[in-house]
């Protein structure tokens, strides 16, 4: 599917608006966002690779030309020019996978103006989905521990393209695999399923039903057992047919509940699996899980083994969207790139200027403790102090007065790298198991304060010394002229 037109119409306006008054002015974006979702303590940052593709094979057919012609908003001269267009610019970005934190520069674009200016929406709605649903998963992962997290979301999720960018997200916030078998093959993400209730119901009994069931699927036969009733009917006759199968060893023998009080049942059921002599029949449970109810069935000791978890995973329950958002931080008319700040009443939403990085810093214990966003012309100068563990000074990004020193680190790195040279990307990047593993060991490098789901210990996000003079001196010098 093209998505050249996968843009709000005034960044296309806004294009041709720099195609006739100055085409070869450059401009330098950032994408960063301003508060963490569902009031957590972090974000994972998801939907790079699908961006970049999408980005490198950005073109304007004659269809889409077309269309735009028919707009009656566009000139000949600046159609013509989208016909021949190709994304030339350069894009940096932080790791998929990665946990960051508001008002961080995650990805960077510069190029010609008109071009980087283009990206903008695109680059939104892969980046504020994706890292929603990677960052939901993640936290319900973490609740639930050992347990598998099943993503079952396809039959609730926003559309066929959110179910699959969903699919996705999951899986980098740690979902085991998914019941989207379109998602399974475009990703390479395991997919899993049971039974439907409609299959217990087409059978004359619950019991024909559970045999046909394990005689077709022998070696995992997963058993849904709250069609008519968990405890008088679908758990004893689970139980006669686990017994009938054990004889052949499968590999996974299990019964889920996707209904009724969780907790009661599925003690109730392992009580009376365990008195049969089937302890190892595992319990799986759906039926509208989130975080928060997975918490309480933990810590109420309900013997739940893996869980199935739809609608509040694929629709980001509580928190619809990532507040992400795409500023321009410097612009080039000549040989060096001026800094460009928009300032505002708000405090939050006055951005950073300039062009930026981030270097998080790490203890000894590879624990993160807090990030510089500084200025990418005095990387040299820290990189030095960082060389002979010298201490960095943080400044609060909003007010004037407050700092700390961060003396006792043992390490720090760069987050911001190159990915897209002149339109192409760089690498094929790393496979979706790869930035699965990589984001389970960002969060194991955050302490528990801040993973926590209820009021979680706010993570320190500061400005170097330059940059939060730079930032001082444009807000004064603009605020006096107008």
């Amino acid at each position: 599917m093209n998505l050249s037109l996968l843009t709000d119409f005034y960044e296309l306006t806004m294009m041709q608006g720099y195609f006739f008054n100055c085409p070869r002015d450059r401009g330098v974006f950032e994408m960063f966002f301003r508060r963490e979702p569902f009031q957590g303590g972090y974000t994972v940052f998801a939907g790079l690779g699908p961006f970049l593709e999408t980005l490198e094979g950005l073109r304007f057919t004659g269809e889409e030309i077309d269309y735009l012609d028919s707009r009656g908003t566009f000139k000949k001269e600046f159609l013509d020019y989208l016909s021949g267009f190709r994304f030339r610019g350069d894009v940096f970005s932080v790791p998929e996978g990665t946990v960051v934190y508001p008002n961080e520069p995650l990805v960077r674009v510069s190029g010609i103006l008109m071009e980087a200016q283009m990206v903008e929406s695109m680059l939104l709605n892969f980046i504020n989905f994706q890292s929603l649903i990677a960052t939901k998963a993640a936290r319900i992962v973490s609740i639930a521990g050992n347990g598998p997290v099943m993503e079952f979301g396809l039959r609730r999720a926003q559309g066929a393209d959110g179910a699959l960018s969903a699919a996705r997200a999951a899986f980098i916030g740690g979902a085991s695999s998914t019941s989207n078998t379109l998602a399974g093959k475009q990703y390479g993400i395991p997919v899993s399923g049971t039974m439907a209730h409609s299959w217990v119901m087409n059978f004359d009994s619950e019991l024909e039903a559970f045999r046909k069931y394990a005689a077709m699927y022998p070696d995992r036969c997963v058993l849904l057992v709250d069609t008519f009733d968990t405890l008088k009917s679908g758990i004893p006759n689970a139980i006669a047919v686990f017994r009938e199968l054990r004889e052949k060893k499968p590999s996974l023998m299990a019964v889920r509940i996707d209904s009724g009080d969780l907790e009661y049942l599925s003690k109730k059921a392992r009580a009376m699996l365990d008195d049969s002599g089937l302890r190892e029949v595992k319990i799986f449970v759906s039926s509208d899980l989130d975080e928060w109810i997975m918490r309480q069935l933990i810590e109420s000791g309900a013997p739940i083994e893996a869980w199935g978890v739809g609608t509040r995973l694929v629709t980001g329950w509580n928190d619809p969207a990532l507040t992400g958002v795409y500023k321009i931080v410097a612009t080039n008319r000549g040989e060096s790139l001026d800094p460009r700040i928009k300032i505002s009443n708000q405090a939050e939403k006055i951005t950073n200027p300039g062009v930026k990085n981030i270097m998080r810093f790490y203890s000894d214990r590879n624990q993160a403790l807090a990030d510089l966003i500084y200025l990418e012309d005095e990387e040299g100068e820290l990189e030095a102090l960082i060389a002979r563990r010298a201490p960095v000074r943080f400044n609060h990004p909003a007010t004037d007065y407050s700092h700390f020193t961060l003396a006792d680190y043992a390490s720090a790195r760069k987050l911001l790298a190159p990915v897209m040279k002149e339109g192409r990307a760089i690498s094929a990047g790393p496979s979706l198991q790869e930035i699965q593993e990589y984001r389970r060991k960002e969060i194991e490098a955050l302490d528990k304060t801040y993973r926590r789901l209820l009021n979680p210990h706010i993570y320190k996000i500061s400005l170097s010394d330059r940059l939060k003079k730079l930032k001082t001196d444009m807000i004064r010098l603009i605020r006096d002229n107008y």
